[in-house]
């Protein structure tokens, strides 16, 4: 007797649907991080962003998880997740460091003190891996969690296109140090700054209608915004602080850099009186902002991550 074999239904509904995607879930606050997520699918990953933040009930949030039942699950700002949230799920849980901390052999601002100690608050169990937006906060964080890679905070691809303003903008909230350096170009020229309230599609409107976007420290210590690879890939001429790490990007070669707020002044009255003077700079920002494509990077790392 010869016995014929007989695929499983789910093998044969497999076999003609093609690969299986793998369902990449985002959790974090949407006004934060939606333009940082991959947003549409890209090779094999199926995103979607689910929206939450600290002290959030998080029962609607695993109620979302249960039925969504992702392959991967990215957790923008571990520490908003409470204790055990995860824990029990099948997916694989990253959780992504993005916010600046001490750095060895520094004294500490108080602010990043305070962030630390909102670090301190994630609970280990909740994930299987920790990615850093710096690595200069690696050796910090280990005190506490073990840090897998270090990456910069991805672009989501609609933001990505060319400009069509002459806007010079700075999108952020106002601090003494910020406000050390806006006063003089604000009380000289046009600059529109938004302090809160922009995000999504309302905010790359905004970045549209921008030929400059000025990156300031919230704070006077050394950090990468996320906004700057954002504008790089809006089109904008960048003009910002000195970034650390520069995560690949030149300064003179593809945004300007400012130490001061003269500056700043210099380098607005420069930009406004001769609007072609930093097209090569403009120019070479933009197309090292496709480093930071969402598309690019998560299939990446996702995929690294599934290896391992």
């Amino acid at each position: 007797m010869k016995i014929r074999w007989c695929a499983a239904p789910e093998d044969l509904a497999r076999a003609y649907s093609g690969p299986v995607p793998t369902r990449l879930a985002f959790v974090g606050q949407r006004v934060f991080f939606e333009l940082c997520s991959l947003e549409h699918t890209a090779g094999d990953l199926e995103p979607t962003f689910l929206d939450f933040r600290h002290d959030a009930d998080p029962r609607p949030l695993r109620a979302a998880l249960e039925a969504l039942d992702p392959d991967v699950i990215w957790v923008w700002r571990p520490e908003i997740a409470p204790p055990g949230l995860l824990t029990d799920l099948r997916a694989r849980r990253v959780g992504y460091l993005t916010e600046p901390l001490p750095r060895p052999g520094d004294a500490p601002h108080p602010d990043l003190t305070q962030r630390l100690d909102y670090l301190r608050a994630t609970d280990p169990a909740n994930f299987d891996r920790f990615v850093a937006f710096d690595p200069l906060i690696v050796p910090t964080v280990e005190r506490h969690l073990p840090v897998w890679r270090s990456l910069p905070i991805p672009v989501a691809d609609r933001v990505y296109g060319p400009p069509a303003g002459d806007l010079t903008v700075f999108v952020g909230r106002s601090s003494t140090h910020r406000e050390s350096f806006l006063g003089p170009v604000k009380h000289d020229f046009d600059v529109v700054h938004v302090a809160h309230g922009f995000a999504g599609e309302r905010l790359i409107a905004l970045l549209r209608e921008s030929a400059i976007v000025i990156n300031l420290h919230n704070e006077p210590y050394p950090t990468f915004e996320n906004r700057v690879p954002i504008a790089l890939a809006a089109g904008a001429l960048v003009v910002s602080e000195p970034l650390s790490p520069t995560h690949g990007l030149k300064p003179a070669a593809d945004y300007v850099e400012i130490r001061t707020p003269w500056d700043l002044w210099r380098i607005i009255a420069t930009a406004r009186r001769s609007p072609e003077a930093f097209a090569a700079t403009r120019a070479a920002g933009r197309r090292e902002a496709e480093r930071f494509r969402a598309s690019k990077v998560f299939p990446r790392v996702i995929a690294d991550l599934l290896e391992t």
